[in-house]
């Protein structure tokens, strides 16, 4: 039994050590050392304050309520209810890129299933492109057509709250910073969050599917939605399939552009 808990301990620091989920650097495993952390995605890291600058928040989607995505993958369907009550920015900012299209035809380019399930990743629009090298993905976000600027968005972690009672007391969400206390979206199997970079305002456009319960990455990475139907899809998914099509099918009306 002490062997089974050490091992189990092992695991989860070597996941947390050199596997990034967005992929800002690309993992080498004949590399002495590793830049990565968990869930990181392209940015400077040398400019975080200038990330968090670049946008107004104001001037982000939001979502005020619910929206239902359909993904398809390898011919099969994933639907993903989207949450815009606890998470309105990432959600907001999830459903205008479906609406965009910017989803259509990129690559799930990290996809970690051993030693233990771990998460399915994509949403690198560099993966549009069908000559790019599926193992550089995991270094692009998108960019606004007209300005030629990056998106990024704030981190959104809103702390736990009783949902179930009558007039419940909602925290106010946190931007910016991680939390230490329990967050309301957490990373349980099924659920789709944002990768980001080491500078908390600096996801784009890379997401994630979670393949087991994820606790300790609660509090530091954005939930916004989760899986409804089809994780058995998910859990097929392999490293170079590609995403279909992803269309909003419910609650486009939603979609508030702040501009």
């Amino acid at each position: 039994m002490k062997i089974s808990n050490h091992l189990n301990i092992f695991l989860i620091l070597f996941l947390l050590t050199t596997i990034s989920l967005a992929g800002c650097e690309k993992l080498d495993s004949n590399s002495s050392s590793t830049t990565t952390t968990t869930t990181q995605e392209t940015v400077n890291p040398e400019k975080p304050t200038e990330i968090k600058n670049i946008n107004n928040t104001m001037n982000l989607p939001t979502l005020e309520g619910k929206a239902t995505v359909v993904m398809k993958v390898n011919g099969q369907s994933v639907t993903i209810e989207v949450d815009g009550d606890n998470a309105p920015i990432t959600a907001g900012n999830f459903v205008d890129l479906v609406q965009k299209g910017i989803y259509n035809g990129l690559v799930f380019h990290r996809v970690v299933k051993d030693p233990t399930p771990f998460v399915v990743q994509g949403g690198d629009p560099q993966g549009k492109n069908p000559n790019f090298p599926v193992t550089n993905l995991g270094t692009g976000g998108y960019s606004d057509p007209v300005t030629k600027a990056q998106r990024y968005i704030p981190l959104e972690i809103r702390p736990e709250y009783d949902e179930t009672k009558k007039d419940p007391q909602i925290p106010d969400i946190v931007y910016g910073t991680t939390i230490t206390t329990a967050p309301q979206l957490k990373h349980d199997y099924g659920v789709i969050a944002m990768a980001r970079s080491q500078a908390p305002d600096s996801a784009s456009s890379q997401f994630y599917f979670t393949l087991a319960d994820l606790p300790f990455l609660d509090g530091s990475y954005a939930v916004f939605g989760k899986v409804t139907e089809g994780m058995d899809v998910v859990n097929q998914i392999k490293q170079g399939d590609r995403i279909e099509s992803a269309e909003v099918v419910a609650g486009a009306e939603n979609l508030k552009q702040n501009k």
